[in-house]
């Protein structure tokens, strides 16, 4: 089983009624909330664990993983609120107000993790969980616990706008880079992490920190791959791009 584990809320998305009115439908989302989707969708064995609530909205979010066929057994649940994201869209871009304080995913801590079973082969890390706490100790928490037996993988997904703390986020992601055996990343994330330069360069910046192989996608242009003695590229493929919002 790959077990993904980070945040998952509810993305409100802007819609009209039909009286005309403004309005929000929700949608279950988050990024690594959404690579477990896709993991499930595509085959894999997959499993979630992150904290969910007990509320209307933990049910939505639960009732989506299993129609994807993930298993949410190893998750927390509590009868805190489920996080909210309001989706604001100009020009087919998307900007977020966040609603997280005090929220079932925010708040679990170290205490309240399960022990993982041994079905469990790889672990995959990453999302808006990490730069916020207690969740993104205890995730950092969990993955230094389990690095030495399974696969790791780390998703940053940085999004600077949702970082308080930019000096404690950084020290957190270098500790968690050097456990990591798959570091995946935008080029947007490379150079908030390496600074500026050419890809290849800062890619092996990330190699120098511990983990063993770096993924970075560009865009349009297409995914870089970069271990020690292998560097890869792949053009992207052209398509009519609709809505990235909950795309992961």
């Amino acid at each position: 089983m790959i077990l993904s584990c980070g945040e998952a809320l509810i993305d409100m998305l802007p819609r009209q009624s039909t009286a005309g009115e403004a309005a929000f439908a929700p949608y279950a989302g988050g990024s690594v909330f959404n690579t477990a989707i896709a993991l499930g969708r595509l085959g894999a064995e997959a499993g979630f664990l992150s904290g969910i609530s007990t509320d209307l909205f933990g049910e939505v979010l639960i009732e989506t993983l299993a129609a994807s066929k993930v298993d949410a057994g190893l998750s927390i649940r509590s009868d805190r609120p489920t996080t909210l994201a309001f989706v604001k869209l100009v020009d087919g871009h998307a900007s977020y107000a966040f609603y997280d304080e005090n929220t079932a995913g925010r708040l679990i801590t170290p205490a309240d993790l399960p022990a993982i079973p041994a079905a469990v082969k790889a672990m995959f890390f990453g999302g808006i969980s990490l730069p916020v706490d207690p969740c993104g100790g205890t995730y950092e928490a969990l993955m230094a616990r389990e690095a030495a037996s399974r696969v790791t993988m780390l998703d940053p997904n940085i999004r600077p706008g949702f970082i308080r703390d930019e000096a404690a986020y950084r020290a957190r992601l270098t500790r968690m880079i050097a456990l990591a055996d798959i570091v995946k990343v935008s080029d947007e994330d490379l150079r908030w992490l390496e600074g500026p330069g050419e890809i290849e360069a800062l890619a092996r910046g990330l190699l120098a920190r511990g983990t063993k192989l770096v993924f970075v996608t560009e865009g349009g242009t297409g995914a870089h791959a970069f271990s020690a003695g292998l560097s890869l590229f792949e053009p992207s493929h052209k398509v009519t791009v609709v809505d990235t919002v909950g795309a992961g």
